[in-house]
């Protein structure tokens, strides 16, 4: 955690493409997020005994009390104090997206309800965004609230879909199980869902909740102030550019999964936070 510019960059994340035009001061609160967010995730994801991951997890969770109390005892809990306090970010947050990603510990998630899968979805991938829009200067806890839900659920589900076949191998399944009876898929495996001739019917009622999110999100960002919504609105023509290559190719088709260069996400980011 020593060199967070690196890791962001490392990622090749659509969101360091997004974030690179900002001011220097919002730029390293947002790679100190990212890099955070990425670090948690790679806790779950990583091979060490299922115990120590729960410890860990435990233990960012007592790292977050420490922060709020101005004792930070990790690096990037210090990075946190240092770049991001002072845009009055929420402890609520960060526990949220704890919580969230332990969705998938000690179990990975498996066709979840409707229910949880917004929890999973807003956790992941809404707290970002909350903390995101407070950053950007956003002030509204409504607008903040209502765009971090929309907006984030639309890349999460974007993600979900990209990445099915790359999930399935590390036994997760996020597909909602109501998507999946209305399939008539009975099965949760993962592996057996994916081969499963009815796959592109889940696949596209869970595109469709993208879509409704990513339109509700295009109708808030106007509302946001002219600086606040540049990098909004570079994140997100980047994920619906990989929404539309899939919903082009059409539903049924799980690999490969889209590709978009880093040439062409520079691209689409300039474009978007430009308004061009």
């Amino acid at each position: 955690m020593n060199n967070i510019d690196y890791i962001v960059k490392k990622s090749g994340s659509s969101f360091f493409w997004s974030m690179r035009l900002l001011p220097k001061a919002k730029r390293g609160a947002m790679y100190t997020i990212y890099a955070f967010c990425r670090h948690i995730d790679d806790i779950v994801d990583g091979p060490m005994p299922m115990q120590e991951k729960q410890d860990l997890l435990k233990a960012w969770r007592e790292e977050i009390e420490n922060i709020y109390n101005k004792v930070p005892t990790t690096d990037i809990g210090r990075r946190i104090y240092k770049n991001c306090m002072r845009f009055h970010l929420p402890k609520s947050e960060f526990l949220k997206l704890i919580d969230s990603i332990s969705m998938d510990v000690p179990q990975p998630l498996q066709a979840p309800k409707m229910t949880d899968f917004l929890k999973y979805c807003r956790g992941v991938a809404g707290v970002p965004g909350n903390l995101s829009l407070r950053i950007f200067g956003c002030q509204d806890e409504q607008l903040i609230e209502e765009l971090a839900t929309s907006l984030g659920n639309a890349l999460q589900i974007t993600n979900i879909l990209r990445d099915i076949k790359e999930d399935a191998q590390s036994d997760r399944l996020y597909i909602p199980q109501e998507y999946l009876e209305k399939a008539e898929i009975s099965s949760k495996n993962p592996n057996e869902v994916i081969t499963n001739k009815n796959l592109s019917v889940a696949r596209e009622e869970l595109a469709k909740m993208a879509a409704e999110d990513y339109a509700k999100a295009s109708q808030i960002i106007p509302f946001l102030d002219k600086k606040a919504a540049r990098p909004v609105r570079a994140i997100a023509a980047i994920y619906k550019k990989y929404f539309d290559l899939m919903q082009n190719r059409g539903w049924e088709i799980i690999s490969p999964k889209p590709n978009i260069s880093k040439f062409n996400k520079f691209s689409l980011a300039l474009r978007a936070y430009f308004g061009k």
